[in-house]
């Protein structure tokens, strides 16, 4: 049932990456042939709208389009005849879609986690013989204040902190709805794994709504394809180990996303009054996956997305157009290319499976 989960939600995204293509072709008048829910061989014609055929096909992953006189610009109405401008749009419809969808799904996320209020410091536990524990301070407390000083971060508190070791501070604290004040002395040599005053702090969470979300969920759309694209260079500077940075193949992401749902169950199963709500790690897995599929089809590689925009920038800049024939040898030969790697890939994913820490 996992398989059959995974493989339905993958190809949903395959999907959305060719209605990206889809949409934006029919709104600039590009005729598309056919538009196929899964790939080759055709098992079915479902209907004709708009010029445009609906298949099914055999392999039941993901989809495909097919544009009128898609690399030939000598066809009338086609997508090689198109200005290069509207080919851009085109080629970009799909990796855009992909991008948005991971910003939905990562706002939906945090509609189901909520949203921490970083400028609100909890005690989220408090070490044995601790100068906080000594001074009666308890999981669940909030700090208001330190010295009549108002505490709006952590990084606020660790300041204040830091400058008064070995000290006494007054530390005003909300339990219960009630304030109360009580005094500590930081420590300048605290036990391994401990603070200054052995507590651990955390920021409690507040509900949010799907509209207050998504700013967050562009945010961290971005942040996941910055991270994407800076991998290479960390990698060459030791910042990342190398079995941190790997390709993977479906093979992968199906070992990643049925650990990621085994985790979603133990937590749903072991402890059904959690917090937390369940499917949690698989909703950010798969929007994760999705921000990923965007950004890797707008790299420079021949035969996807980034390859072919690649070829439209001289045309646009110099105003001359590379000829079709050198354009689709590269994409075929770019192909092939991409072919071999898959196999590589999915060989070690094979050899060497992906296992979360």
């Amino acid at each position: 049932m996992i398989i059959l989960e995974f493989i339905i939600t993958l190809g949903i995204l395959l999907f959305l990456h060719e209605l990206g293509h889809f949409l934006v072709a029919r709104l600039f008048k590009i005729e598309v042939e056919e538009f196929g829910f899964g790939f080759p061989p055709r098992l079915a014609r479902l209907f004709t709208l708009g010029g445009t055929e609906f298949t099914l096909n055999w392999i039941p992953f993901g989809a495909f389009v097919r544009p009128k006189g898609e690399n030939d610009p000598d066809v009338p109405g086609g997508l090689g005849a198109a200005s290069p401008w509207v080919r851009l749009a085109v080629l970009l419809g799909g990796p855009v879609m992909n991008i948005l969808t991971g910003v939905v799904l990562f706002a939906v996320l945090f509609t189901r986690v909520g949203m921490p209020d970083i400028s609100t410091i909890e005690i989220a536990a408090v070490a044995q013989e601790s100068p906080a524990a000594i001074a009666g301070v308890l999981p669940g407390d909030v700090i208001l204040a330190v010295n009549g000083e108002p505490i709006d971060s952590m990084e606020e508190l660790s300041t204040i902190i830091q400058s008064n070791l070995e000290q006494s501070v007054t530390i005003q604290l909300l339990r219960n709805g009630e304030n109360v004040e009580i005094s500590a002395v930081p420590r300048t040599d605290p036990p391994e794994g401990q603070g200054a005053l052995g507590i651990e702090m955390t920021n409690p969470v507040m509900p949010i709504t799907m509209l207050q979300a998504v700013p967050y969920g562009v945010q961290l759309a971005y942040e996941q394809g910055k991270l994407l694209v800076s991998m290479p260079v960390r990698l060459i500077q030791g910042q990342v180990a190398p079995e941190e940075a790997r390709f993977v193949g479906p093979k992968g992401m199906y070992d990643i996303y049925a650990q990621a749902r085994e985790r979603d169950s133990e937590v749903s199963s072991t402890t059904p009054t959690s917090p937390t709500p369940p499917a949690v790690n698989t909703l950010y897995l798969m929007a994760t996956i999705s921000v990923a599929l965007g950004m890797t089809n707008l790299f420079p590689i021949p035969a996807l997305d980034g390859g072919r925009i690649i070829f439209i920038i001289p045309e646009i800049l110099l105003r001359r157009r590379v000829p079709a024939q050198y354009e689709n040898m590269v994409h075929l030969i770019g192909f092939a290319a991409l072919i071999l790697l898959m196999v590589y890939i999915t060989t070690q994913d094979f050899v060497n499976p992906i296992v979360l820490p």
